[in-house]
């Protein structure tokens, strides 16, 4: 650009410019902070899912796909229950916390604040002792198994929860109930109540009010709350170690154990790969399934 074109170039034009490049520079960081701490990692991972050698020798990237062969032929059960604890602590995690969310937004009055911050509350104690403290209210002598066993004996004295699918799933409905609840009460909370009212001055029930009303409406949180509960619970491996038995292992115990105590990180990491490239395409299915057009309205 030459002198003559900066000095004929109006003095609003270089604020413009700036107003332009603004949401570029404000989304900079997060780019590079995403592109340091998430797409580079998995550039290693994957390259290191195609290598070959071990810790002692070293690993050399040879384009092998025995890790991936063995990734999805050597632990079909522990696929198997990733999916089916996922799959049901969500949908427990949704039946649960609808209501609730439902009865903060439209009954919570006065009292909105406080009740969230129940609902958040857990969150001030470790994942890790919530999950230990599932062991005690669980065991086989405590609090619930031994009232229901010798107070009131309506069970077996050998009847155990613990070290079950039950409890496993128990303890991942309990743990990432919150991630359901908070994005489904923000979608009700955005809600004209003026809606519902006119749905009724139509002459719609309640039940036809909800289904055809609120529910729709409410799509956009119970995307969000189904994801951010489904994929941690996919890859959670705590709870199946703390509360489960090597029958309930899930696919992040197997990942744990194979980067922390075999030390065979190519299958560690295609085991990683994996997961995370079929938890994007369930993602995807999901959101179309759903209804993308209602998802960003």
């Amino acid at each position: 650009m030459t002198t003559a074109s900066v000095a004929a170039t109006p003095p609003g034009a270089w604020r413009r410019r700036l107003f332009a490049l603004g949401p570029y520079l404000l989304l900079a960081p997060g780019l590079l902070w995403l592109v340091y701490f998430f797409i580079w990692p998995a550039v290693q991972m994957f390259l290191m899912s195609i290598s070959s050698g071990t810790l002692d020798t070293g690993f050399r990237v040879t384009g092998t796909l025995k890790p991936y062969t063995d990734a999805l032929t050597k632990f079909s059960t522990q696929w198997g229950n990733s999916l089916l604890y996922g799959a049901i602590s969500t949908s427990l995690d949704f039946l649960i916390g609808f209501p609730v969310a439902y009865t903060i937004a439209f009954r919570g009055g006065r009292y909105k604040n406080l009740l969230l911050f129940l609902v958040i509350a857990p969150f001030f104690t470790s994942f890790l002792i919530r999950t230990i403290s599932w062991q005690i209210l669980l065991g086989d002598e405590g609090p619930v198994l031994a009232f229901l066993k010798h107070t009131i004996g309506v069970i077996p004295v050998d009847f155990s929860i613990l070290y079950s699918p039950v409890a496993v799933i128990a303890g991942l409905t309990y743990n990432f109930l919150p991630f359901m609840i908070l994005p489904l009460y923000v979608a009700l909370e955005k809600i004209d109540i003026r809606t519902l009212e006119a749905a009724g001055d139509l002459y719609a029930n309640a039940w036809q009010t909800f289904r055809r009303v609120t529910f729709p409406l409410a799509l956009p949180g119970v995307f969000a709350g189904t994801i951010l509960t489904f994929i941690p619970t996919m890859g959670d491996y705590v709870n199946a170690e703390l509360l489960g038995s090597p029958k309930t292992r899930m696919i992040g115990n197997v990942i744990q154990g194979r980067f922390l105590q075999s030390t065979d990180y190519p299958t560690a990491s295609a085991l990683s790969f994996v997961l995370m490239a079929g938890i994007l395409i369930a993602v995807l299915i999901y959101a179309r399934a759903l209804g993308t057009e209602q998802l960003t309205g």
